[in-house]
């Protein structure tokens, strides 16, 4: 490990940005753009192979590993855990390891998913205090690959979000929710949306700017801590659908359906509206802008499909 004086916060000066193809990675590129920065993505890195994990970080030198890697397909999880497992769990791990050889900070993404939001009132928003009680495969693989980032990490930073679309979208998934409403709506309607989840739609670019001034900042925070961070308020996936739709002057037919009409193999979160309150308070960051306003700007970005 290099060395360093531990009541000294280091400079950042070369970031390594796991999962570089990814949507929120490539808003990460523009927001981290000043600082010498190395990306890896699935071609240039198997987070399944373990042991390519700790030499090919070692080889890179980094003061800051950026980790956006997961793997994210909710439903299918449920049918393959350990494909899950393997990105989401066992590789965090190794590279909590391999950042902690090198010397690294280690900033790891996870998820709204590790609640399971029983018995939270619509005016809640879960903290970092919060007990997680994940329902899915998928939540499951993404908290214990909290517990190896935390465990083996020297310095880490876990940030939680929820509900994310950015330019780019999810090759995984074949865009991000917006770009899926906005399919439907082309079909002409109508078009069913899950009424009863509540979330936080999360904007990546208003993600990547948070995450760069955490950087920039090295707020007064643990650096072996947890931090929500999300655009602000709240709604529910047919209500973001109805805004998409408005946002985009679209008349489009929207019925709501129950969870249990829409009959997905994973168990979502009926509640996982996340507190940014200790993003404000030990971090000294103004919480993103309301998901709003976030969505507006994202629809005014969007290239033509």
């Amino acid at each position: 490990m290099k060395p360093r004086d531990p009541h000294q916060q280091p400079a950042t000066k070369r970031v390594l940005l796991l999962g570089a193809n990814g949507q929120l990675a490539a808003d990460l590129r523009r927001t981290l753009g000043h600082y010498e920065l190395v990306t890896m993505a699935r071609e240039d890195l198997d987070l399944t192979d373990l042991a390519a994990i700790g030499p090919a970080i070692e080889r890179q030198s980094p003061d800051v590993v950026v980790n956006t890697a997961a793997y994210n397909l909710v439903d299918k999880a449920e049918e393959d855990p350990l494909a899950a497992f393997a990105v989401n769990t066992h590789a965090a791990g190794a590279i909590a390891r391999a950042s902690t050889a090198a010397g690294a900070l280690l900033v790891h993404f996870s998820t709204d998913y590790v609640f399971d939001g029983q018995g939270a009132a619509v005016d809640a928003a879960f903290s970092e205090e919060d007990l997680p009680s994940p329902q899915s495969q998928y939540g499951i693989s993404k908290l214990a690959g909290e517990y190896q980032v935390r465990a083996y990490a020297a310095e880490c930073l876990v940030i939680r979000t929820c509900g994310l679309y950015g330019v780019k979208g999810s090759r995984g998934k074949g865009g991000n929710f917006v770009e899926t409403m906005l399919r439907l709506a082309a079909k002409g309607g109508p078009v069913r949306v899950v009424a009863d989840q509540r979330c936080t739609p999360t904007f990546t670019a208003d993600l990547a700017e948070a995450t760069a001034r955490l950087l920039a900042t090295r707020p007064d925070v643990h650096w072996k801590d947890i931090l929500h961070v999300t655009n602000a308020g709240r709604t529910t996936w047919h209500d973001f659908a109805k805004e998409i739709f408005e946002a985009s002057g679209l008349e489009v037919p929207l019925e709501p359906i129950s969870t249990e009409e829409f009959g997905a193999p994973a168990r979502r979160p009926v509640h996982s509206v996340l507190s940014n309150e200790k993003l404000a308070r030990l971090a000294g960051i103004a919480p993103p802008r309301d998901w709003r306003d976030a969505l507006r700007d994202y629809l005014s970005q969007r290239p033509n499909r």
